[in-house]
C-alpha cells in the first residue's frame, strides 16, 4: 500500500507540467510524425500487420479492434512467469505458449514491426498502466532506479530529465522522460528501435554498466515510466531525432 500511495504521489506532482518529446523537436521531424505518408516508421507498422496477418489473426481476429488500446497497458505483471513483462515481451509468450514457436529475437526487425503495429492501435489512447498490486511493485523498483545515481558520471535519469528539461546537452534538448511514443524510428538510428534500447543508450552514455535487452530491471523501469505517463496520449510509431 505504502508504494502504491508513493507512485500515486510521485506521477502526480509533475502531471500538469509534462509534455511529449515531440515538443522538442524541430517542425520538420514533428510533421515527419504526424504524417503517416511521411513517418518512416509506418514501414515496420506494415511489416508488423503481415506478420499479424500470418501468425496472429487466427485467434485474435482482426488488430484494429481486438488490440485496440492493449499496449496502452504495458509493462504488465503476467502471472505465469511471475514478472512484470512489456509488450514485445507478451508477443514472444503468446508465440511460445500458444503458436508453440520460437520467441523473436529482442530488438528483431520482426520484434519491432509486430510491436509497432500494435502500438499503433492504441495511438490516441491514454496510458493507462495496470493496478494490480505486482505491477504497481515493479513500477515502484523501477521508480527506485530513475532516481538512482549510475555510472561513472554518477547521475539518475531523473537529474536529467526532469531537473534539466529544456536545456541543452551539446546540440540537443533533453526532453522529459515520456515514452508513449516507443516503438520509434530515430533519426540518429536510422531505423526502429524500441524503449529499451533508448535506456540502454542512456546508461552508456554515464558510463554504467548496461544491461541486457529483457533484463528485468529495465522492464520495471519502463513500468515506472508509464505510471509517469498516465493519462498521456499514445503516439506510437513516433519519430525522434
Amino acid at each position: 500500500m505504502a508504494a502504491g500511495l508513493a507512485l500515486v504521489a510521485a506521477s502526480a506532482l509533475a502531471a500538469d507540467d509534462r509534455r511529449s518529446g515531440a515538443e522538442f523537436m524541430s517542425a520538420a521531424t514533428q510533421a515527419m510524425q504526424r504524417d503517416d505518408a511521411q513517418n518512416p516508421a509506418l514501414l515496420w507498422v506494415a511489416n508488423g500487420e503481415a506478420e499479424w496477418n500470418k501468425s496472429c489473426v487466427k485467434c485474435h481476429g482482426d488488430a484494429r479492434s481486438s488490440m485496440r488500446g492493449v499496449a496502452a497497458r504495458f509493462p504488465a505483471f503476467d502471472a505465469e512467469s511471475g514478472k512484470v513483462v512489456n509488450l514485445s515481451q507478451r508477443i514472444n509468450l503468446c508465440r511460445e505458449r500458444k503458436l508453440h514457436a520460437a520467441p523473436l529475437r529482442l530488438e528483431s526487425e520482426e520484434l519491432l514491426a509486430l510491436e509497432a503495429y500494435l502500438a499503433m492501435q492504441s495511438r490516441g489512447m491514454p496510458v493507462t498502466p495496470p493496478q494490480d498490486a505486482n505491477t504497481r511493485a515493479a513500477a515502484a523498483r523501477g521508480q527506485q532506479l530513475y532516481n538512482q545515481r549510475i555510472g561513472q558520471l554518477n547521475l539518475s535519469c531523473a537529474q536529467c530529465h526532469d531537473q534539466q528539461w529544456g536545456k541543452r546537452l551539446a546540440a540537443s534538448t533533453i526532453p522529459q522522460a515520456h515514452a508513449a511514443v516507443y516503438p520509434i524510428y530515430r533519426l540518429e538510428w536510422q531505423a526502429m528501435g524500441s524503449l529499451q534500447r533508448r535506456l540502454r543508450n542512456c546508461m552508456s552514455g554515464v558510463r554504467a554498466e548496461v544491461p541486457p535487452f529483457g533484463a528485468q530491471e529495465l522492464t520495471e523501469l519502463e513500468a515506472w515510466l508509464a505510471v509517469r505517463d498516465q493519462g498521456m496520449k499514445m503516439e506510437s510509431p513516433g519519430v525522434r531525432p
